[in-house]
């Protein structure tokens, strides 16, 4: 079997640094759309409610997506490309899940969300549900908090997969 080709120095530390922006931005946006969605919640100004439902859409429609993709790229990139390989280490083959599971979320929930959110108080009527407008925030800021734990902290070993012997690779001093 052949060993995965393994990234060079500087485009380790270049994917690196794309990966922990990205990350640290998805962050950012989903604390942003919580402070949004909890004034949108709570206020009771249609002004107010009207401005932060379409704030939360304009972060939702052009930053959340792109931001979600880079980091789930340059996440499977280093995965891929270093000795940490993606299924090799438990809280990376989590990290990977769950990144794709709030990715997904993101299209499919957080987003219609926000978007039957802006209708409804476009159309001058009141914010339909609160939940609409907090709960994909909460839950993904919940899940990358988490994220940033288990990469700072390297939890839970190797998996079944991690723990097999690997394949010398010429040139490595052992």
């Amino acid at each position: 079997m052949k060993p995965n080709p393994k990234l060079s120095r500087p485009a380790r530390r270049a994917v690196l640094v794309v990966h922990v922006t990205a990350s640290a931005s998805w962050l950012g946006l989903s604390l942003g759309l919580l402070a949004l969605g909890t004034t949108a919640a709570s206020d009771g100004s249609a002004v107010t409610v009207e401005a932060s439902v379409r704030a939360m859409k304009l972060f939702a429609d052009w930053l959340l997506i792109p931001v979600a993709l880079l980091t789930l790229l340059s996440g499977l990139v280093l995965s891929l490309g270093t000795v940490w390989g993606l299924a090799r280490y438990r809280w990376v083959y989590t990290k990977f899940w769950l990144t794709l599971a709030t990715t997904t979320a993101t299209v499919f929930a957080l987003r219609p969300g926000v978007n039957s959110a802006v209708t409804a108080v476009a159309a001058g009527g009141p914010l339909p549900d609160a939940g609409d407008v907090l709960f994909g925030p909460v839950v993904s800021l919940s899940a990358y908090v988490f994220m940033t734990v288990i990469s700072v902290l390297k939890p839970w070993g190797k998996t079944r997969r991690g723990k097999r012997p690997r394949p010398e690779r010429p040139g490595l001093l052992a």
